[in-house]
Formats: structure tokens, C-alpha cells, sequence
């Protein structure tokens, strides 16, 4: 093919998202020949900067960084190839009725002292929480980069899972066995009703969690997100971590492509693959649409399960149970997103007059529980509410590189919407969505609709289109008990190979999940490497 250096290559890595990229930069740098295939005109994936109107650029899908592996930016070394990460301060922030905001800062006793203005029981309460749940964090954190345990395993490979497994959790007492339980198991909203009293309190707590996931706050299986978010991140393995990406996420997998082509990894754009090639049982390389074959020894998808299963292979290439098993993935991604360019910033009613930029950047509007919880009501009917729950970042108040001087660049993820509409389409109802994202945030910014100067609407619909997630799903699939750890992407194959030899998974639909981490990238080019040394 015109512009590659050979036809058959070691490992030909399907998708050039943030995960695809940093699978193909390990195996590079262990000196397999590695090319990756993008179907868009740019690399990214989900984690891009875009521009939206003339000189304005805007993280167009996934907005803030939080839990991308340092191991990840140290063995890449991103940081040469210029990313830079400014942190979240606060870490998030809700404006709610009543004029009032109330930030999320890192260090806890000043969240504590916001906390303590509408109740000292739940301040109280906050640093009891937040210790226990940064502990219980820090039992997940190691099976973060690694392989799920192997369930199957017998003999003495079960035997050293078993104790891989004891090694990790060997000082869990009795007490954090059972909290951990009820919070992987758990509802959100009880546990908030369990723990808090204040309402705003709880729209705090409420604004970190949940996010991309089916389910309203009191569904159980909710409360995992408490956890997640504590997991580690950042270039100094910070808990908890939050951060603006200077120049965008985008400027996350442009830096991830310069460390893999210092490796020696190609990259085609504008190159999608319509095939994976299996003979005799084997992957043997893939085929682009325009009709082209490139052979592999592995060949590694960034794509979602569903897209690579159901859309690249031919049913007879898989065994029955699995396939109906890739079938039964719940994915109708629940969100969308709405990026503006306004001519002033936001005016939040309640922003303290003397917020930094920092603290401005930033502001979550989901009054109660309760709102939430009839969002998802509506939403699951098929339905998308007057009333939304909207995340904003104004990430031209950190980063002045986004827009001109005097613009701003405001991104806003929007919870609980539907993939398929009861009524109509999203082609129709695309300006409808984003009316009423703006008319919510003038209730708390009445300055922001006379602002718009551009604004694009990204619906699941669009999601799935443009951004190759099948149904919108922004995490591959669902974030839920029984589609996590040895249960992703189906139970059997959690370990990043597939039934086909040589073939193997890297992205989001894989342990550890979503978010912009790297650690399914990484767990995978591991993964390969291992095996390659068996054959």
C-alpha cells in the first residue's frame, strides 16, 4: 500500500484512540515492526482537540484528564513531546438553586470547611468518608495495570492467581471487605442518604460519580464510581487526580503518537479497516475498505467488542457463545456532549467575586438525587428531559491557547439522554438537545445565551458515526458489576486475547474499563509481548 514501509507487519493495531496508541508504543519499543490503521483524518480517538469555529479548538468528546497512568507518561515520556497538565482546583464544583456554588478543593479540610456551611455533621462526615474510600481505593489500585484474575485457572497456574490475588490484598481486614462489597454492589443515593444530610451535600457528592453509566443514582451498582474516581493519576500518582490538558485531550494523543513514531510505530490516517483476515483459526493481518490487505502476526483492535466482532469477522470465525456473548454487551451509551464558543465567559450566580480562573473554569449542574434519578426515568423511556444534568468546563480560563483573546471555549457533557428516541431522530432533535443545555446553564449563567458564538451539538448518534462508538457507548460498555474485571468484555476472555489466536482487544471494552487511563493499552501490549515469547 502506498505510503507504508512493508506489506506484512508484526502488529497492525486497529483504531488510533489514546489506547491503541499506547499499545502500539510498548510494542514498538520492544522492537516489533507496529502499524496503526485510523479511520478518521486525525489520531485520538475519543480524546481529541478539534477546532469548532474559525481559530477555536475545544476537546470535542472526552474533557478532563483524571486517571491517565503515570507509569504510562513516565515509560512514553509524554512530557518531552509536550504534555502538560495543569490540576483541577477544586477538583469539581456545583452550582445549584439559590445562587450557591460549592467546590470540591484537593486538599479535604478545606472541602470539609465548604462542606461545614450547610452542615457540620456532614463535614464531619466527609473526612470520615473520604479517608475510608481513598483506603478502599488504594485495594483496587494494584489491579489497575494488570490482567483480571484468571477464574479459570487450574492446577498450579490457579494456584499463583490465588496468590497474586492474596499479595494485593493480603491487609484488607473483615470491615473493608464488606464495605467494599456494599460499594461495588451498592446504590449511590443510598449510600449518600446513609452518610449525608444536606441535599447540597449530596449534589456534591452526586457530581462525581455516575458518569456514561446506565442507571439512575439509586440503581444498584452505581456506587462503584465512588472508588473509581479515587483510583490514582497524573504525572506525580496522585489520588483522585483531575487536570486540564494544555492545548486540549487532543494534545494527550498527539504526544502518544510522537513517542510511538520515536519507536518506530507507523500511522496511516483515513485507513479503515473492513476485515480482520483469519485462516486456519488465525488472524493473518486485516483489509481496508479500499480493498487493500496488510498481513500481521498480531493484529490488536482498538474498536469496541461489538464493532470488532459483530463488524470485522465473519460469524463462522467465532464460536456461537461467544458471539451471542459479544451480542448481549449493554451499550446504548446514555450521554452527549455540546461545545460553544462564546464571546464573554460564564457568569455563575453564587461565583465567589473573587474566584481565580481556576475555580471558574469549571461547574456541574445537577440540583438533587432526586433530578438525576427522573433524568434516567426519561431517558430510559426513550425520552431526553427539558431539565438535564450538565457537566460545563470553561477551558479557556487554564488554557488561553484554546481561542483568540476574548473568546471562550465551554464544553458540556451531558448525562442521561438516550441512544434510541422514542419519538423521531437525533438528526431531528439535534438543535432541540442543545437549546435546552443552553436554556440549563442560563438558569445559573443568564449571560451565556446572548454569548454563543458557535456551538456544536455531538448526540450518541453522532457518537457512533464519527466517533466509531458502537451505539454511543463512551466506555465500550457499560460500567457495571457483572461487565468489569473478569467479566470484560464477556466472562471467559477478560485477559485481552479472543477465541481467534493472535487476535487481541486493547481498548475501553477491556479490564480496566473507560477513561482516558492508558491501562487497557498497556495491559494489552504486556499481554502480547508475553505471548509472543511462547511462540
Amino acid at each position: 500500500m502506498v505510503g507504508l514501509k512493508r506489506a506484512n507487519y508484526d502488529a497492525v493495531v486497529i483504531g488510533g484512540g489514546h489506547n491503541g496508541l499506547t499499545t502500539a508504543a510498548y510494542l514498538a519499543r520492544a522492537g516489533l515492526s507496529t502499524l496503526v490503521l485510523e479511520r478518521r483524518d486525525i489520531v485520538g480517538g475519543c480524546c481529541v482537540t478539534e477546532e469548532i469555529a474559525p481559530g477555536c479548538r475545544a476537546s470535542t468528546t472526552s474533557y478532563i484528564a483524571s486517571m491517565l497512568r503515570p507509569e504510562v507518561i513516565r515509560d512514553l515520556d509524554l512530557g518531552s513531546h509536550g504534555l502538560r497538565m495543569v490540576r483541577c482546583e477544586p477538583t469539581l464544583q456545583v452550582a445549584l438553586p439559590g445562587k450557591i456554588t460549592i467546590p470540591w478543593w484537593t486538599d479535604t479540610a478545606r472541602a470539609a470547611a465548604e462542606i461545614e456551611r450547610f452542615s457540620k455533621k456532614d463535614a464531619e462526615a466527609f473526612l470520615r468518608v473520604d479517608a475510608q474510600l481513598k483506603r478502599l481505593a488504594r485495594y483496587l489500585q494494584p489491579f489497575f495495570l494488570e490482567p483480571p484474575p484468571d477464574v479459570g485457572a487450574r492446577g498450579f497456574s490457579g494456584l499463583m492467581e490465588l496468590l497474586r490475588i492474596a499479595k494485593r490484598v493480603h491487609r484488607i481486614s473483615g470491615d473493608e471487605i464488606a464495605q467494599l462489597t456494599a460499594l461495588l454492589t451498592g446504590s449511590l443515593g443510598d449510600f449518600l442518604d446513609r452518610n449525608y444530610e444536606s441535599e447540597q451535600v449530596k449534589a456534591l457528592m452526586l457530581a462525581n460519580n455516575v458518569y456514561g453509566k446506565h442507571g439512575g443514582p439509586y440503581q444498584n451498582g452505581t456506587a462503584i464510581g465512588l472508588l473509581f474516581h479515587l483510583l490514582s493519576g497524573g504525572d506525580h500518582d496522585q489520588q483522585g487526580f483531575m487536570g486540564h490538558v494544555i492545548g486540549g485531550m487532543g494534545a494527550i494523543t498527539t504526544a502518544m503518537a510522537a513517542a510511538g513514531r520515536k519507536f518506530g510505530v507507523e500511522i496511516l490516517t483515513s485507513a479503515s479497516v473492513a476485515k480482520i483476515l483469519v485462516r486456519e483459526g488465525r488472524a493473518r493481518g486485516v483489509a481496508l475498505e479500499d480493498g487493500s490487505e496488510i498481513g500481521a502476526r498480531f493484529v490488536v483492535s482498538n474498536a469496541d467488542p461489538k464493532r470488532t466482532f459483530l463488524g470485522m469477522l465473519d460469524a463462522c470465525e467465532l464460536p456461537d457463545d461467544f458471539r451471542r456473548a459479544i451480542e448481549g454487551i449493554k451499550m446504548a451509551g446514555p450521554s452527549a456532549k455540546v461545545n460553544m464558543v462564546l464571546g464573554e465567559e460564564p457568569r455563575v450566580e453564587g461565583m465567589p467575586s473573587d474566584a481565580d480562573p481556576r475555580r471558574r473554569s469549571l461547574f456541574t449542574l445537577v440540583p438533587s438525587l432526586e433530578f438525576a434519578e427522573r433524568c434516567y426515568d426519561r431517558a430510559k423511556l426513550g425520552e431526553f428531559s427539558e431539565e438535564l444534568w450538565v457537566d460545563c468546563v470553561v477551558a479557556s480560563n487554564v488554557d488561553d491557547t484554546l481561542a483568540p483573546s476574548g473568546k471562550h471555549i465551554m464544553t458540556c457533557f451531558v448525562q442521561y439522554v438516550p441512544y434510541q428516541l422514542k419519538e423521531g431522530t437525533w438528526d431531528e432533535n439535534r438543535e432541540l438537545l442543545g437549546d435546552r443545555v443552553v436554556k440549563m446553564i442560563a438558569r445559573h449563567a443568564p449571560n451565556v445565551p446572548s454569548a454563543v458564538e458557535a456551538r456544536q451539538v455531538i448526540t450518541p448518534l453522532d457518537l457512533e458515526r464519527t466517533y466509531g462508538l458502537t451505539e454511543g457507548n463512551i466506555f465500550h460498555g457499560d460500567l457495571v458489576l457483572d461487565q468489569l474485571f473478569f467479566m470484560r468484555p464477556v466472562p471467559g476472555w477478560a485477559r485481552y486475547r479472543t477465541p481467534i489466536g493472535g487476535l487481541y482487544l486493547c481498548g475501553a471494552g477491556t479490564h480496566p474499563g473507560g477513561g482516558v487511563t492508558g491501562a487497557p493499552g498497556y495491559n494489552s501490549a504486556h499481554q502480547i509481548l508475553k505471548d509472543g515469547k511462547r511462540h
